[in-house]
């Protein structure tokens, strides 16, 4: 089984709430659809960002924990 990410999932929202965009015929649907794909996109580019945050701790703390395990 396939685990997608946070991101990964925000950014098909973000495609499908486009695709709903270019097939209706109505403005306000099409701007809520608008609105929808940039608030979709916005969560994406956060995770994507937390994740490269939670990254950056992991290999802080794996580097500490080496450095205290070659100071013994």
């Amino acid at each position: 089984m396939v685990t997608m990410t946070d991101r990964e999932t925000y950014l098909i929202r973000a495609a499908e709430a486009r695709a709903q965009a270019d097939a209706t015929t109505l403005d306000n649907v099409r701007q809520r659809c608008l609105r929808s794909a940039e608030a979709w996109n916005e969560m994406a580019a956060r995770a994507e960002r937390t994740e490269q945050m939670r990254q950056t701790l992991l290999a802080d703390k794996e580097r500490a924990a080496a450095e205290a395990a070659a100071a013994r």
